[in-house]
């Protein structure tokens, strides 16, 4: 790859450089033109950005097929409405949401993906294996967190019970994925998290007992926490202590382990994150979506605690794409905080070397150095419009709409190639996430749901 403008977001950016690659790893990257290589590729990246592949650390792929309902619900009320959809879900449903969602995000710059799966009916197919063949199939590296759930309403819970599962069958499942899934070498495509899904729908044995599964088996720690208020009132009324000291109580902090979210945090919350190298996915577009608030990520910047980037569930980050989250976050912190609270290049640095810290992955991705995996987003700017914006990183971080995407490389392979998915058939994709839609919402249906109006059981047409 050569006569490109490199941003590597770790050393100085190099205006027109190269980059090589020998199989999955970069080689060296400097000014000028590539080195002769005889029989080697060359990749002409005239008038293009380069950077590391974007990373996300916190989705929920199940949802592109519960996208547009409960529209105008606080999280509380859209997970209230949408649980029992989710409860009809299966692995067909899964498989071509995940499909539809892996593809977006490659398309967007992505390439590495964490998913939080806690939803598991029963009876209804093997729903991890069914993303992970997803994931397999687009070509990202892919971070399936099990997740789970064992306190329903009857236990104090949000959920239902009809969506809860046994701690014991929870902890032997979560086991069993881990040894038959998570790959730990250097150049891994799949790695597994454990992953219960909050404080109000978790008991705390579940949380104590999935930490030691985690630690005795070696992979990392994710949950949602310091989403809304609402959660924090909760924690306050049930726990007698705020999401955090909750969580510390339970050994859920270090660096091992990252939260969703992290909206309502203290000054104190912030200084024990950053102490403990416990990290953090904002999502800014979907605590938008569900009116959850706006986290104090510079803040957080500021104290050393480590950031990255999520887009969420897309039930509640409709089509958000990780080039897009960029800017969104760079903006919010702008309205809340001023002009100089995020930088484009910060806004760059959360998503791509933020979101491998949160997976512990920063000694292989999330930045262009030697030594490193080949993951490399190739953005053409200043075509057309963009002619007008002198500085690359600017235009894709502050634009509204993403460069084209000229290629993106997971492990030197191309993925994406002039904004085309080349891993598999795009348009099939996107129709087999539309079919897990009406699929699911069939399902739903099936199982007597009916609509009733903005927040009920299902808002939106069925």
């Amino acid at each position: 790859m050569e006569n490109a403008h490199i941003a590597p977001v770790v050393g100085e950016e190099i205006p027109r450089g190269h980059i090589r690659i020998d199989g999955d790893r970069i080689t060296s990257l400097g000014p000028g033109p590539a080195p002769a290589a005889e029989g080697a590729e060359r990749i002409d990246g005239t008038g293009c950005l380069a950077t590391p592949g974007l990373v996300n650390t916190h989705h929920h792929l199940y949802q592109w097929a519960s996208q547009g309902l409960a529209q105008d619900a606080t999280l509380f009320e859209w997970l209230v409405a949408l649980y029992p959809v989710w409860a009809a879900m299966d692995a067909e449903v899964v498989r071509g949401a995940a499909g539809a969602g892996l593809a977006f995000l490659a398309l967007s710059g992505c390439t590495t993906s964490s998913d939080h799966h806690y939803v598991f009916p029963k009876g209804r197919g093997d729903l991890l294996a069914a993303e992970i063949e997803a994931a397999r199939t687009v070509g990202l590296r892919f971070h399936p967190a099990r997740g789970s759930m064992d306190r329903g309403r009857s236990a104090g819970g949000l959920p239902p019970d009809s969506v809860v599962e046994r701690i014991d069958d929870i902890l032997a499942a979560t086991a069993e994925a881990v040894d038959a899934h998570h790959d730990p070498s250097f150049s891994s495509k799949l790695r597994i998290a454990v992953a219960p899904c909050s404080p109000f729908s978790v008991s705390a044995e579940l949380m104590t007992e999935s930490a030691a599964l985690a630690r005795d088996k070696g992979v990392r720690l994710h949950t949602h926490l310091a989403e809304t208020l609402d959660e924090q009132e909760h924690c306050l009324e049930q726990m007698g202590l705020r999401p955090v000291g909750y969580v510390e109580k339970l050994g859920w902090l270090g660096p091992d382990v990252w939260f969703a979210h992290s909206v309502h945090l203290s000054d104190a919350d912030i200084d024990v994150l950053a102490q403990t190298g416990t990290g953090s996915a904002h999502c800014p577009s979907s605590n938008g979506r569900l009116g959850a608030g706006i986290a104090r990520v510079s803040e957080m910047l500021r104290r050393g605690a480590v950031v990255g980037l999520g887009v969420d569930g897309s039930a509640s980050a409709e089509l958000t794409s990780m080039s897009g989250e960029m800017r969104q976050a760079l903006l919010l912190q702008r309205a809340r905080y001023g002009p100089s609270a995020l930088t484009v290049r910060r806004a760059l640095e959360i998503a791509t070397l933020g979101g491998a810290r949160n997976l512990g992955r920063a000694d292989e991705i999330g930045s262009l150095e030697p030594g490193k995996l080949a993951d490399i987003a190739l953005w053409r700017t200043g075509a057309s419009f963009g002619a007008a914006v002198t500085d690359p990183v600017a235009e894709l971080v502050l634009g509204s709409r993403q460069p084209p995407l000229a290629r993106l490389l997971v492990g030197g392979g191309t993925v994406v190639a002039d904004d085309e998915l080349r891993t598999a058939p795009q348009d099939e994709l996107g129709r087999a996430g539309g079919a897990a839609h009406r699929r699911l919402l069939r399902l739903a249906r099936e199982r007597g749901l009916t609509t009733t109006g903005e927040v009920g059981p299902v808002a939106g047409r069925m």
